[in-house]
């Protein structure tokens, strides 16, 4: 994404997106790391243009062009030869594809932001789930939960920072740093996989204009952004510390919707017998009540 001088994002550049990648990249990786004597003075920190065109199999001149953002007609071979000798892991090896495939020689439409829905039918199956569970959109959006899931969050789905969206939240609701008793972790969790997002869909309009606002409003977002990583982040553990029921640890697991390009249903579970399961039955009680929250944000 192209930074203008005002610190805003101007949209779309999948050009100088795979360059920064690169070099970002580059810049991680040492020359004992690589198996490569590290002799003389180094001005950049990491491998030096050649030692990665040398690793890859490739000319200098060709690993050039690409750090200058001329991805045109690279094969995958060249792209996975890239990867090895940049050490990148799974996450980091998928979004050089997506990058060089966004900075081929036909650029897709930019696409219209618009809010997609969850069918009924998905809600019916959130709402029978006994633990937590929210929609959540590529792009962060919380769609619908049911509502436990509605409860668990009820900080965000209460937030000033409208509509709800876990990233907007994060980063512009002081509320947040309460909320997630790691909320460092969080966040630089929610930029890498809107990161991975952007290589994914680059022409993705509402991706643009919410990366443009946490980069304008949150000096934090934009820091992490210009670090260009990307991670997966499909499972792993959340602490929350709840306004009304105290710490929670929980496992969330992520499962894609196939019907559905880009929503996924998160779940969370307790230990069983632990305060975390505790503190969800009481947490249970408390969204039965006729105060509780519905089970959907308003669109």
């Amino acid at each position: 994404m192209a930074r203008s001088n005002g610190g805003t994002l101007d949209g779309v550049d999948p050009t100088n997106e795979i360059a920064e990648f690169l070099t970002s990249r580059r810049a991680k990786v040492t020359p004992e790391q690589a198996g490569l004597p590290a002799y003389g003075a180094r001005r950049v920190p990491g491998l030096r243009r050649e030692e990665v065109a040398s690793l890859a199999g490739v000319s200098i001149d060709y690993y050039k062009r690409l750090e200058r953002g001329n991805a045109a007609g690279v094969s995958d071979s060249v792209l996975e030869a890239l990867a090895r000798a940049l050490q990148l892991d799974d996450a980091e090896r998928a979004h050089l594809h997506d990058l060089a495939r966004a900075a081929g020689p036909v650029a897709p439409t930019r696409r219209r932001a618009t809010q997609p829905r969850v069918r009924p039918a998905v809600q019916r199956v959130v709402d029978a789930m006994t633990t937590p569970a929210i929609v959540r959109g590529s792009n962060a959006d919380y769609l619908s939960a049911n509502p436990l899931g509605r409860a668990l969050y009820a900080p965000l789905f209460a937030s000033r920072e409208q509509p709800a969206n876990s990233a907007r939240f994060t980063f512009l609701d002081p509320a947040a740093q309460d909320f997630y008793v790691d909320w460092e972790k969080v966040a630089k969790d929610l930029v890498a996989h809107l990161r991975s997002e952007a290589g994914r869909n680059p022409y993705d309009k509402g991706l643009s204009d919410l990366v443009g606002e946490l980069s304008t409003r949150s000096p934090e977002f934009g820091r992490w952004w210009a670090a260009h990583n990307v991670r997966y982040h499909q499972t792993g553990t959340k602490r929350l510390r709840h306004p009304v029921v105290g710490e929670l640890e929980l496992a969330f697991e992520v499962m894609e919707l196939s019907a559905d390009s880009g929503l996924t249903i998160n779940t969370y579970t307790a230990e069983p017998g632990s305060r975390s399961q505790e503190a969800l039955d009481l947490l249970a009680s408390w969204a039965a009540t006729p105060a509780a929250p519905s089970t959907s944000t308003d669109r």
